[in-house]
């Protein structure tokens, strides 16, 4: 398994290295080099332009929705690989929370209701799995990403990739719908 990482990892590099090399830099004379997000795309599990710019695409998990009472003690929900904790302080009150991870080649959780806010201090904690990933895409760092409905990035988290557990955290201020981004 490890050899398999490491040879992954040296493709990966390989390609961005050759994409890296477009005439008027210095590099290759004749065509340009694809963007190394064009290399990948095909297959390779990224969506999106440019270095650091995209989502990441992968096997398509099946629906799941979750809906349970939050207040003031916290708690958890589970929906379907993914979990969102909040602790305790974070609501003055019960909420009904829905968690729900829509079928798509992006792993993503819409939470409601929509802009719910938390206590200054204690954010909820999203934990995003991308185990249904390529490889290929599982050697970037991943990032969680807040997101439109329709999937349109507004803005990147501070985010913990685990690689081991093929799994990427971070803290949310507020509800929206929040995806798997490199």
């Amino acid at each position: 398994m490890m050899r398999i990482r490491a040879f992954a990892a040296l493709l990966l590099a390989s390609a961005l290295g050759i994409a890296s090399c477009t005439p008027g830099e210095g590099g290759l004379a004749g065509p340009s080099a694809p963007e190394p997000s064009q290399l990948l795309s095909s297959g390779g599990g990224l969506l999106g332009t440019g270095i650091g710019k995209g989502l990441l695409a992968c096997t398509p998990l099946p629906y799941a929705k979750t809906t349970r009472a939050v207040g003031p003690q916290g708690g958890s929900l589970v929906v379907g690989p993914h979990t969102l904790t909040i602790p305790a302080g974070a609501l003055a009150a019960s909420v009904s929370i829905t968690a729900e991870a829509p079928v798509g080649t992006v792993n993503s959780v819409r939470l409601l209701p929509e802009g719910l806010h938390f206590a200054p201090g204690k954010p909820a904690r999203l934990v995003l799995s991308y185990a249904n990933c390529p490889l290929t895409a599982q050697l970037l760092p991943k990032r969680i990403a807040y997101t439109t409905d329709l999937l349109q990035i507004l803005s990147y988290l501070v985010s913990v990739d685990d690689l081991i557990g093929k799994r990427v955290t971070a803290s949310l201020e507020h509800f929206s719908r929040y995806a798997v981004a490199w």
